[in-house]
């Protein structure tokens, strides 16, 4: 009784097309691993430096001096720190103009927050359509390592006189490997982008609340003088 015929030696006796299709497989899965721990370190961070500042933010500290400790930062500002920083600013800047007008700066204010805003979920979706790209398309790229895989199999065997499973069963084998690679790297994507797609909606959310928010505060500062 022939022993079996392991995972490693069906990978390296298929045909160069199944090989290619198991290499571009392979790296698709390493890459999104890499963006998957990427993206949830990074909203994790996030989520966490957005509670901290909301914290200090409604602590009563004067508004200036969170401001004045948010520039002196050497680090990029990110998250709900960023839009603060672009609203305080543009609130700043448009009340020391002479021609000074309360609606038209809390009109400057929201348009400046909105935009960082944006910015801020553009950062977060970061890799994401990557991972929604190879959850989508791997197990199609694996089914057509299959499809290739049996059609060669199919053809060794009428090239032979007497078939027999012994004959296809290695070229089937080594087609249904393919498949299975690109399941191994479709539902981790699909899973991590389902993930990290409802934590960015969460933070879109939040986002906007604090801009709302902030936006009232420097509405009632602008009328008040």
């Amino acid at each position: 009784m022939s022993e079996p015929i392991s995972i490693l030696e069906l990978v390296l006796n298929a045909s160069i097309v199944v090989q290619i299709v198991m290499a571009i497989l392979i790296l698709a899965s390493f890459t999104s691993w890499i963006m998957i721990f990427q993206r949830g370190f990074a909203l994790s961070s996030t989520r966490r430096e957005a509670i901290e500042f909301e914290s200090e933010f409604w602590s009563g500290k004067d508004l200036r001096k969170i401001y004045l400790d948010l520039e002196a930062r050497e680090e990029d500002l990110t998250g709900v720190e960023n839009i603060f920083s672009s609203g305080f600013k543009e609130f700043t800047r448009s009340r020391q103009q002479k021609d000074f007008d309360a609606d038209r700066v809390m009109q400057n204010v929201q348009r400046a927050m909105r935009v960082a805003m944006s910015r801020e979920e553009e950062r977060l979706e970061t890799h994401l359509p990557f991972l929604a790209t190879v959850g989508s398309t791997s197990p199609y790229v694996g089914l057509f390592g299959t499809v290739w895989g049996i059609m060669n199999s199919f053809r060794g065997l009428a090239a032979v006189n007497q078939a027999s499973l012994s004959v296809v069963a290695p070229g089937i084998s080594e087609a249904l490997v393919a498949t299975a690679i690109g399941l191994f790297a479709a539902i981790p994507a699909v899973i991590a982008y389902n993930r990290f797609s409802a934590q960015v909606e969460v933070m879109a959310n939040r986002f906007e609340a604090f801009t709302d928010e902030f936006s009232s505060i420097l509405f009632r500062a602008a009328h008040s003088k």
